[in-house]
């Protein structure tokens, strides 16, 4: 791969005034063969095969970072969903496996651990119901493990019953937790059609399809979109949309170059770069902002969701060109928490939890770091769910919900999550009860253009 003067400066620029950075190096780590009916044993067997495997990671990420002057803001890891392992144990809670695991990110030093996950998109297992059950606590009394529960895909349909207790798990989550630094449902997602090789957190997980261990990384440039959509101010959309697609492709370059490096120093593949526009609190570095740099008074504004179509099309068909490795979610994020001009979006009252959901039909995700008043019942969370997992199933896209009741709180006041996270007002919800519906249980089936054999 060789960059011309014009590219490395370029590159520079967007380093130093715009703020790109590999949002994350995430190196997927398979436990299958941790599993042991001896729950004690097998928890020795996780922690010795993680801090064997990614023993190196954060020093390979520091290293690149200070060898080629690429910010490598969060080391992860992602691990195979846990139900899948500890269903061998004897064990009538998992909250040891999150244990064990939180141990091993804070000696390693990675930001986040994901993975205490179940895929219930058809049926739930004794296991998968255990890890369930256990992550109320779980996510408690631990803080670098995230969660995520696979609830639906478009070959299977939704599985309501998953949906229904997820929804009393968010409420539990959210009460036990309401003490703690960073509440629990903020590490917590339920998922439809769930990648296997996300590097993002909270949602990443190792696949049972994906190999003993493999580097995926995360690239996030809404600095860089935003200024190049300002460099086409006035002009037509198309060709506003050509300038995204180009400067998608000078990030996805970047990228490669890191995953690849960081593959070969750690001894595993490198499998995936995720092109996502993942916003952070921090001024500049907002999807929202890029939407009304489009043209759109408030993010919200009618438009808003045909602006966000192009510009998650435009991120894809950049990085597709630059890289054969492109993967996991890649696209737009819109969490609410994490992005400042979201954030205020809401407090001026030029978006709601339902354009929000709109967004969702053409973005990468779904309805992401979203703060709900703290009475919402459970089986109100467990509709808003099912809407969003409905959009998934349906057009064939991953779709997630990442919603935190905040206890003790009405819409319009303001919850901090601290950090990465950041904060935001809490959001109305429609109080209409969806209480009948969510208590029938059983399973959406399949589209019918889930037929593709």
């Amino acid at each position: 791969m060789i960059f011309s003067p014009v590219e490395i400066e370029e590159t520079v620029n967007m380093f130093m005034k715009q703020k790109l950075d590999i949002r994350c190096i995430t190196m997927g780590i398979s436990l299958l063969d941790c599993a042991c009916e001896d729950s004690k044993r097998a928890n020795q067997k996780i922690y010795d095969k993680i801090m064997k495997t990614a023993g190196n990671l954060v020093k390979v990420g520091q290293d690149i970072e200070k060898e080629f002057g690429v910010p490598i803001i969060n080391k992860r890891i992602s691990v195979t969903p846990i139900a899948l392992v500890a269903g061998a144990s004897n064990a009538t809670s998992y909250v040891e496996y999150c244990k064990t695991l939180d141990k091993c990110a804070k000696e390693l030093g990675v930001n986040f651990l994901g993975g205490f996950s179940a895929l219930v998109q058809k049926g739930i297992t004794r296991a998968d119901k255990i890890l369930i059950d256990s992550i109320p606590e779980a996510l408690a009394t631990t803080d670098c493990v995230c969660s995520s529960v696979n609830v639906g895909t478009t070959k299977n349909g939704i599985n309501m019953d998953a949906v229904k207790l997820m929804g009393e798990t968010i409420k539990k989550t959210a009460e036990y937790s309401k003490d703690c630094a960073i509440n629990g449902c903020a590490k917590l997602v339920v998922f439809t059609n769930a990648p296997e090789d996300n590097p993002f957190m909270a949602g990443a997980f190792h696949g049972p399809g994906e190999g003993e261990s493999v580097i995926n990384v995360g690239v996030s440039g809404p600095g860089v979109i935003l200024a190049a959509a300002r460099e086409y101010k006035g002009k037509p959309i198309n060709e506003l949309a050509d300038g995204i697609k180009k400067m998608a492709f000078k990030i996805t370059r970047m990228g490669q170059m890191v995953g690849t490096e960081a593959a070969k120093r750690l001894n595993t593949r490198f499998g995936i770069l995720d092109l996502s526009l993942a916003p952070t609190p921090a001024v500049g570095d907002s999807v929202a902002r890029i939407l009304e740099e489009i043209g759109l008074e408030g993010c919200g504004a009618p438009g808003t969701t045909a602006a966000l179509a192009m510009l998650t099309d435009m991120v894809k068909k950049g990085g597709v060109m630059a890289s054969t490795n492109v993967g996991g979610l890649s696209g737009a994020f819109i969490p609410v928490s994490e992005d400042e001009g979201m954030i205020n979006a809401v407090k001026q009252g030029s978006i709601c939890l339902e354009k929000l959901e709109a967004m969702t039909t053409v973005c990468s995700v779904g309805l992401d770091m979203i703060a709900i008043p703290g009475d919402t019942p459970a089986t109100t969370i467990s509709g808003i769910m099912a809407d969003e997992m409905a959009i998934g199933m349906v057009n064939n896209k991953t779709t997630a919900v990442r919603l935190i009741p905040a206890p003790g709180k009405k819409a319009g006041e303001w919850v901090e999550f601290g950090g990465l996270l950041g904060g935001c007002p809490v959001i109305d919800v429609n109080t209409f009860s969806c209480a009948d519906f969510i208590n029938r249980g059983g399973r959406i089936p399949a589209p019918i253009h889930s037929f593709r054999n």
